[in-house]
């Protein structure tokens, strides 16, 4: 599988902390491993994300993005889930 980065993802990627930088790292292997796997909580998202979908990082953190094909996986953002959805 093969990830591609948005501009918006890239940037917030490099103001993570490195333990956090090395989490998402970690939840990206486990989701090429097994996408559905109960720890992401994968899901469809909808209003301003619609079309995407999104997998838990930790219990705050999550990475947003969108399955351009069985082997293209395009991030889209991450962050907390008041950075991403401002609730």
């Amino acid at each position: 599988m093969e990830f591609v980065h948005s501009r918006l993802y890239k940037r917030q990627f490099k103001r993570l902390p490195r333990d956090l930088q090395m989490k998402v790292m970690e939840r990206l292997v486990l989701f090429v491993r097994d996408e559905m796997h109960p720890l992401l909580d994968n899901h469809a998202l909808g209003h301003q994300w619609a079309g995407c979908r999104r997998i838990n990082i930790t219990g705050d953190y999550r990475t947003i993005f969108k399955k351009e094909s069985e082997t293209l996986v395009r991030l889209e953002a991450v962050g907390t889930h008041h950075q991403l959805y401002g609730k």
